[in-house]
């Protein structure tokens, strides 16, 4: 791996830019916030429900007893029944709505899809399953490859339900488990229900006036639908030939099908509400001779030097072992102090913030300069500068998106004016009081992210003792344990962005969550124990610990532009990241760690008295 140097940027007007960002936004807000968006309910349940990928086998009903469930088959899933194999914990089923495991990387297979940060990061267990990824990004074929890798080393297939939607979820108080109903008709007892539902796992479209009228084919970019295109994810998307196609949105998956798109349609429309920053991906086949340098514990230290640039600083010397789109801010910032023999700002969080402020404008700067040198009409280009701070949107990475734009068959429509797509008819699209006619729409609209509980999971009903419903109970915001239980609700387990450390590696927050449960898991079965719960008290104790403990940084995301990152600019700032441990994720993995050494289960009831 070559020796990663910063890059140069351009000399910046601050103040100027922070009035345009935030001017930028203004004109991108609307007061239904995530309301705009549509659930992938009445008429659209083809859209999250039907799977294009692999026939639904029929089945006879389970009906059984098991220690855990495991809801969901992607990476925190995989996870997960790694480490209670670990663990010891044998009798357990995964449920997985897909037909094999992968989650996201199951369902997304749109041509071009493609891992957008460090592969030797992201995909977990490397060093485990012994696997390398082929490519510094790896393509979506091998991610979802080496899930199914992962679920044969562990042996998690014969512990599979895969074509399975969980329907309900309710805690039985006569017999200590929780019920769990699907739509295959299971009745699963389950001792433990562990929520790996994964933050991508619902698919989401825009509220568009008039979505149900249109006549032409239409698919979400997480379902993709070849037997209309034709091709596969390399491309080669023949059937789209002699068609105008209509691509709704330009986060990620949009900015990797786009080019797909354009090569194989007659004329591709682009309706951008608000530009994505895009910068070269550089792309490199894994160097054999860096693998050969490896030694054990790699991978960690890879991942710890990454969640570094991401959420810390560098210290002097440190090298930028990941050295992308990611880290640039910090590996500048970094060089800029060694100029200026400026380290001791990192003393004064307040100058601190002041140079990385400043190394994040000029970052921007630099990729809008880049765009105006790749796109060669000059309002298509402007159209595509992103005015906002770095990472209030999703940073992406292509080698061909930004060119594509040259394409004489490809038209960017901004939308931005009038805040998205005004109407959607039987034959097309209408912005600025003018249709578009199509013949197919391609909804590149994310996800159900940061939308109310029960629109992401969609489980009905979910209750706890005496009925209580989960979203009634984290109506205005989650209340937990170490982000993993919640009082109220024996024997549920949670993953994700909840109340956890937050790692720049969203898998290694997976490892950590699962070390934690698998050991309660593990614990309570050993000790015969039916009934785990936080105490009220140990749940108040953790989310004041999470309130005193906080960074605000709620300015930054409500000035940002809106967007999933930000709960679309709502007023109440719900993040992508949750409510964060912020004192940070190693913190977190001590704090854990320390816990369980102490071997008391403190702030835990175990069947009714103190454990």
């Amino acid at each position: 791996m070559q020796h990663c140097e910063p890059t140069r940027t351009p000399e910046v007007d601050a103040a100027a830019l922070r009035e345009k960002y935030l001017a930028e936004r203004d004109k991108r807000l609307r007061p239904e916030g995530q309301k705009q968006y549509l659930a992938t309910e009445e008429g659209f349940e083809d859209f999250y429900e039907a799977d294009p990928h692999t026939p639904v086998e029929p089945r006879e009903p389970v009906v059984e007893d098991t220690d855990v469930v495991v809801l969901g088959g992607g990476f925190a899933g995989l996870i997960a029944g790694a480490r209670l194999t670990q663990a010891g914990v044998t009798g357990f089923r995964i449920l997985e709505l897909a037909g094999d495991f992968g989650g996201v990387w199951y369902w997304n297979r749109y041509p071009g899809i493609r891992v957008d940060s460090d592969s030797y990061c992201y995909l977990p267990l490397l060093e485990e399953t012994g696997y390398m990824p082929k490519e510094k990004y790896s393509h979506g074929q091998e991610v979802y490859e080496y899930c199914q890798i992962m679920g044969r080393h562990f042996g998690l297939y014969d512990k599979a339900l895969f074509h399975t939607l969980i329907r309900s979820a309710e805690w039985d108080e006569e017999i200590g488990r929780w019920r769990i109903g699907t739509n295959r008709g299971d009745e699963i007892r389950a001792r433990f229900v562990v929520m790996c539902q994964g933050p991508f796992n619902k698919p989401k479209l825009p509220g568009i006036p008039g979505i149900k009228e249109y006549r032409g084919h239409t698919m979400h970019t997480a379902r993709w639908d070849y037997s209309y295109t034709g091709g596969g994810v390399t491309g080669g998307l023949d059937g789209l030939a002699g068609k105008k196609v209509a691509v709704i949105g330009t986060g990620a998956s949009g900015a990797q099908v786009i080019p797909h798109i354009a090569r194989s349609a007659e004329h591709l429309y682009v309706f951008q509400r608000t530009p994505s920053y895009v910068d070269a991906r550089g792309n490199t086949p894994t160097d054999a001779e860096w693998v050969k340098t490896l030694r054990p514990g790699w991978q960690a230290e890879r991942q710890r030097n990454f969640h570094t640039a991401a959420f810390e600083a560098f210290a002097p010397g440190q090298p930028d072992l990941v050295c992308d789109i990611w880290t640039e801010v910090s590996r500048n910032l970094a060089a800029h102090l060694d100029e200026t023999n400026g380290w001791a700002a990192l003393a004064d969080p307040a100058k601190f913030m002041e140079l990385r402020e400043l190394m994040d404008y000029r970052a921007m700067q630099r990729q809008r300069d880049r765009i105006g040198e790749i796109v060669e009409d000059p309002e298509t280009a402007e159209k595509l500068k992103p005015y906002y701070r770095f990472l209030c949107k999703r940073p992406l990475a292509s080698d061909d998106y930004l060119e594509t734009y040259n394409r004489p068959n490809v038209t960017l429509v901004d939308v931005s004016e009038t805040k998205g797509v005004e109407r959607i008819t039987e034959k097309g699209v209408i912005v600025g009081g003018e249709e578009v006619e199509v013949d197919c729409i391609v909804f590149a609209s994310g996800f159900e992210i940061t939308t109310d509980l029960d629109r992401r999971l969609g489980i009905r009903p979910f209750t706890g003792r005496d009925g209580l419903s989960l979203y009634d109970h984290w109506r205005r915001k989650p209340r937990t344990l170490h982000g993993l239980m919640t009082d109220g609700f024996p024997n549920l387990i949670f993953t994700g962005f909840v109340q956890g450390g937050v790692s720049a590696s969203t898998t290694l927050m997976f490892e950590q969550q699962a070390d934690h449960f698998s050991y309660l898991v593990k614990e309570a079965l050993d000790r015969g124990t039916t009934v785990v719960e936080p105490t009220a008290e140990a749940v108040d104790g953790w989310c004041r610990t999470v309130v005193e403990t906080a960074v605000d940084n709620t300015n930054f995301q409500r000035e940002c532009t809106p967007g999933y990152y930000n709960n679309e600019g709502e007023q109440e700032i719900r993040s992508h990241l949750g409510e964060p441990y912020w004192p940070g994720f190693y913190a977190m993995g001590d704090l854990l760690q320390a816990w369980r050494e102490a071997g008391d289960l403190e702030g835990l009831v175990l069947d009714g008295s103190d454990g």
